[in-house]
């Protein structure tokens, strides 16, 4: 774990960030509920965009603002009741991070502002009513996860031209999304890859984790049939895990595409996909707006756009992959 990540894990469990006051009181700050699907420590890395985002709108956490944060940890069931506990707080808004956590947070209430962060689209999932007027008490930051594929797999392709056999690292979507809307942009993320394999002429494992989270049996699953390199599909659960994830995949040497810079960053090769920290930032404008006075029914979904390339050096070099100068020149980062 990095250095800004422990500080900010650290700071949460000592209160220093949790600071629950009653909202509208003489003397007391806004207080904003914080709803996200995954870990404390998976946000830590766009916490920063988010507070630059406030910062924006002259909102700086334990000055003039307070946040009660609940954290979800991959557990997805426990969305519901850890929303409604926090709607039981005075709170001024809800932020949900994750569309399962955006899904838990409208069910609990239909008159807090909600501000969701989700890497699917909110209108194409029927919690907003339209993406350029949500209609309703919840807006927010959709930030790109379709449409991806095929230049992901020409980057792995860049780095292991050998590649005949690509896994996909996906969750029992059944057990996953819960949601039909959500559940088919769940399946559409897997079609995707399919069609991108299938253009290079490629072979596809699939090592599919239920809900009691087995990742070995997946990875026996990629050696056995001799994978030569991995996608790791999108999920607030994948995300909780990545840590065991990232050390399979050292361990068993398999060039592995993530979609979020924090894998990098935390010894993963390599990563394509939006900036979350881009994507909160967006998002803590919105919250910032809204505590001014702004209706999340006339507030446009964001679009976040922003994508970048993310290359580990130093893992490159443990899997005997060598990073070409074209792919170097495509990088935003490569970290060393």
């Amino acid at each position: 774990m990095s250095i800004a990540r422990r500080r900010f894990v650290s700071l949460l469990g000592s209160g220093l960030l949790v600071v629950p006051r009653a909202a509208g009181q003489p003397g007391q700050l806004p207080l904003i509920g914080f709803l996200h699907a995954a870990t404390a420590e998976s946000y830590a890395f766009d916490a920063a965009g988010f507070a630059r985002g406030l910062e924006q709108q002259g909102l700086v956490e334990a000055q003039n603002l307070a946040v009660d944060y609940r954290f979800a940890s991959g557990r997805l069931n426990q969305l519901a009741m850890l929303a409604a506990d926090l709607v039981r707080q005075p709170i001024a808004l809800l932020v949900a991070g994750g569309a399962a956590a955006a899904f838990a947070a409208r069910a609990v209430t239909a008159m807090i502002p909600i501000v969701a962060v989700s890497g699917f689209d909110l209108a194409k999932l029927g919690l907003i009513a339209r993406a350029d007027r949500p209609g309703g008490n919840l807006t927010g930051v959709s930030f790109i996860t379709a449409g991806l594929m095929h230049k992901r797999l020409d980057f792995l392709r860049e780095l292991v031209p050998a590649t005949r056999t690509i896994g996909y690292l996906a969750w029992d979507a059944h057990s996953y999304a819960s949601d039909a809307a959500l559940l088919r942009e769940t399946e559409e993320r897997r079609s995707e890859l399919r069609a991108a394999a299938e253009a290079l002429g490629w072979q596809i494992v699939v090592g599919e984790v239920g809900a009691d989270r087995d990742y070995e049996a997946a990875f026996t699953k990629f050696g056995e049939r001799r994978a030569d390199a991995l996608v790791v599909a999108p999920s607030a659960i994948f995300a909780s895990d990545a840590d065991d994830i990232i050390a399979l995949a050292l361990r068993e040497g398999i060039p592995t595409m993530f979609e979020r810079r924090a894998d990098v960053a935390a010894a993963g090769l390599i990563s394509y996909g939006a900036s979350r920290s881009e994507a909160w930032r967006q998002a803590g404008i919105y919250v910032g707006q809204i505590l001014n006075g702004a209706k999340p029914a006339d507030m446009p979904l964001v679009q976040s756009a922003a994508l970048e390339l993310v290359i580990n050096q130093a893992i490159a070099k443990s899997l005997g992959v060598t990073i070409s100068p074209s792919l170097r020149a495509q990088a935003d980062e490569v970290i060393q």
